[in-house]
Formats: structure tokens, sequence, C-alpha cells
């Protein structure tokens, strides 16, 4: 959410960066600036009102000393009114700051100055590539062919069990799985990340906290008799809500595995098939709650661990830096990672590093102290290292052999075979 100091400082600055993500603030940021000044104006007559009342009820003790008790009345009204009037004004209040939250709610984050312009997609900026392309024959198959020849996924017995985008991994493919999930565990936690086991149910406020909700409401599989959601993330139960930390507890890095589940409404079509698009999945976090000073610099060394292990994993990629059209409603700036699908011959996004700056912190009241006592809200970041199914699915694909799927050196001592035949 941001904050109502900055929108008061440059709110003209607001509204023009807002125009990047396609997002049409005047209204929005006027209303809360109206809003704002009435609250100030009733917090100020109540402040004198609070005075007024401190100063009348002292008469009325020295007005029943001196035995005046029809005056003493008197003030004694004037008091009660006081007090009526003090609870209208502080009603206005609460009405004031609730609406300012509930439209700040619907406010995106700011992009920085580095996103670049665009509607959609089409629009992203390649920044970095590299990775061995593979060099198939026509006669390469889909991953989802595949996973049938070699009995690695059963995608009918899914759709039988639950329904479609809930596949059942089996033997080596199940295996598989687990491989990617410890390797990359273990690689965070190499790199300086605390494991965490997060639950995966949250309350609303932890969603409301990480900015899922509202706007990724319809998204998010609900427990209706329980007020609970699925995670779509480990971000959302993994970042810190109500909590001051001090300033060198900074930087805290948190890494968790954890299955994610997401509706998906409204995907349908060849880009959905197979693994390509689930409404449950495995994907490794990592989540960095970061001085506000520092955050770029750990942008850039999440961007850098992503890579690692794409490059590990020997599979061809590239980054894109997101255009304003096509962020995410929280995030300053996002990078997506892709690596290329051989049979498909198509790129498949894999990973999301974002700096969401102070915007999650401040939903979420997560603060840190500094060392000279003043309290200031943290900035959070996060990436997919990494979301499995599109791993699988390009490894799968672009390792199939004659003689079967060959393993990635890297992943050898965690599937325990290096080949899948």
């Amino acid at each position: 959410m941001l904050t109502l100091a900055a929108i008061k400082e440059n709110p003209e600055e607001i509204i023009r960066k807002l125009a990047k993500k396609h997002f049409d603030a005047k209204d929005a940021i006027e209303k809360v600036l109206d809003l704002d000044k009435t609250r100030r104006t009733s917090q100020a007559e109540l402040d004198t009102r609070l005075s007024e009342l401190k100063t009348l009820s002292a008469q009325v003790g020295q007005l029943m000393k001196e035995g005046k008790k029809a005056e003493a009345e008197t003030v004694k009204n004037k008091v009660s009114e006081l007090k009526e009037h003090n609870k209208t004004l502080e009603a206005n209040m609460k009405n004031a700051e609730a609406e300012i939250t509930e439209i700040l709610l619907s406010v995106p984050n700011t992009p920085c100055d580095m996103v670049p312009e665009g509607k959609s997609a089409e629009d992203n900026v390649v920044v970095r590539e590299g990775g061995p392309m593979p060099d198939l024959g026509e006669d390469a198959l889909p991953h989802w062919e595949l996973a049938k020849k070699y009995d690695l996924i059963d995608f009918e017995l899914g759709v039988k069990i639950t329904g479609a985008g809930f596949p059942v991994y089996k033997g080596k493919g199940a295996r598989l799985q687990r491989a990617l999930i410890s390797f990359f565990l273990d690689n965070a936690r190499e790199a300086g990340y605390l494991e965490i086991q997060p639950p995966y149910v949250v309350n609303a406020a932890s969603g409301y906290g990480t900015g899922q909700l509202p706007d990724k409401e319809g998204q998010m599989y609900h427990c209706n008799e329980d007020d609970l959601y699925l995670i779509p993330t480990a971000e959302v139960p993994v970042l810190y809500r109500d909590v001051i930390f001090n300033e060198e507890d900074l930087p805290i890095k948190n890494t968790a595995y954890s299955a994610c589940f997401r509706r998906e409404a409204g995907s349908y079509g060849k880009d959905v098939r197979g693994l390509n698009r689930l409404h449950q999945f495995d994907k490794v976090e990592i989540v960095q709650i970061q001085h506000p000073d520092h955050s770029y610099e750990a942008l850039d060394e999440m961007i850098a661990h992503v890579q690692s292990l794409v490059e590990k994993l020997e599979l061809p990629w590239h980054i894109l830096r997101l255009c304003g059209g096509d962020m995410s409603f929280t995030s300053a700036i996002t990078y997506d990672f892709e690596v290329f699908s051989a049979a498909q011959k198509r790129w498949l996004e894999v990973s999301s590093v974002s700096n969401f700056e102070s915007y999650q912190a401040n939903r979420l009241k997560c603060r840190f102290r500094t060392n000279d006592k003043k309290t200031r809200l943290v900035h959070t970041l996060n990436g997919s290292a990494l979301a499995l199914p599109r791993i699988v699915a390009a490894l799968l694909e672009n390792n199939q052999t004659p003689e079967g799927i060959r393993i990635p050196k890297a992943l050898v001592p965690y599937t325990g075979f290096d080949i899948i035949d």
C-alpha cells in the first residue's frame, strides 16, 4: 500500500508513475487527499474540544468545592454536550481513515524508473540470456507424451481424483520432483537463506498484507467455513506482519518449499497442456526483508541466484525486465526468468523476482527501528527459486535422447539416477 506521506508529498508524481502501469490514479489520489483534509480538520477540532473539556471538568470540581451546585450542574451539562460532540468527531476521523485505507488497497504500487513503458508481454525487455540451446529432431516429443511414455506423471488419474490441473507424479517422476525441491533448498541455504516450513493456509490479513487480496481474490482457493485461503505462493506465510525489527537484524533472508494453489480461472488452450499451467504445483521461494538503502543490491543478488540455478540445470534461459503494463499489482520492478522448451518450441516462465520496496511492508506493518531510534518501513523482495512444473517440462523435453531422458549432472546426487529409461 502506498504511504499517505508519499502521496501528500508529491501527488502528481504518484499519478504520473502509475500511468506507466496503465492505472488512472487521479480520482483516487484526489479523494484520499480530500479525506485526509477532513480527518485533519476533525483532529484539530477534537484537540481543541478535549482541551476545553479538561478545563470545564476542572471547573466542575472547583464549583462543587465552593458549594455552587447549580453552576456546577450547568457546566456538567456543557461537559456532556462536548463529550457527545467529541464522539461524533472521533467517528468522522475513523470513517475517513477507513475510507482512505480502502481506497489505497485498490491502488497499485508505483513502478520504479527502470521499468520500461509498454502494454503487454510483447513490450518486455530481454536483459540477459544464456544456456545451451538443444538441437532436437522433428520427432521430439512434448513433455506430456514423454511423461506417459516413461510412466512419470499420470494426468488422467489426477483428473479422476480431483480435476484437471492436479497431476499425479509416479516413480522417477516423483523422485525428480523431490530431487529438485531438495536441490533448490540446498542452494538457497548455501546462499544464506534460512529454511522455513510454513502453513499452506493463511488468514485474510496475511493475504491483504502481501497484496494477494483483494487483487487476486478470484484466483485463490477459499475455505469458506473457516475463512482461510490456500496459499498461491510461499511468499504469503513467510513474510512478517505487525513487527518492528532492529536495524542490525537486517537483512532477513528466508526460503521455503510449499505446494501452491491457484484457480487460474479463464486459462484454456494449448498453452495450458501438461505441466504448463496447474492448479496445484510445487515451488521453492526466496524472500528478503531489506534495509531500503540496500534493496536494489539485494534484487541483483537474487537475480544472480536464480540465474545460477537454471545454469546448473543446463537449460537455455533469458531474463526479461517486465514493462509497466505486464507487471503485478504490488511490484515496483519485476524480472521474469524463462527457459526454452525445445519440443514445444516456446519459452516458459519459471521465476519472477521482484522488489516491492515499501508497498507490502506498509500493508504488513513490517518496520525496523534505526540506530537513531526512528521507525521506518522495510523493503520486501521475493523470487521463485524455482517453480517446478515448467522446469520439469523443459528438463524432460530438452534432454530426451534415443536411450532415454538424461539428468543434468548437478541433479544426479539428488535423483540417484542419471537417466530416465
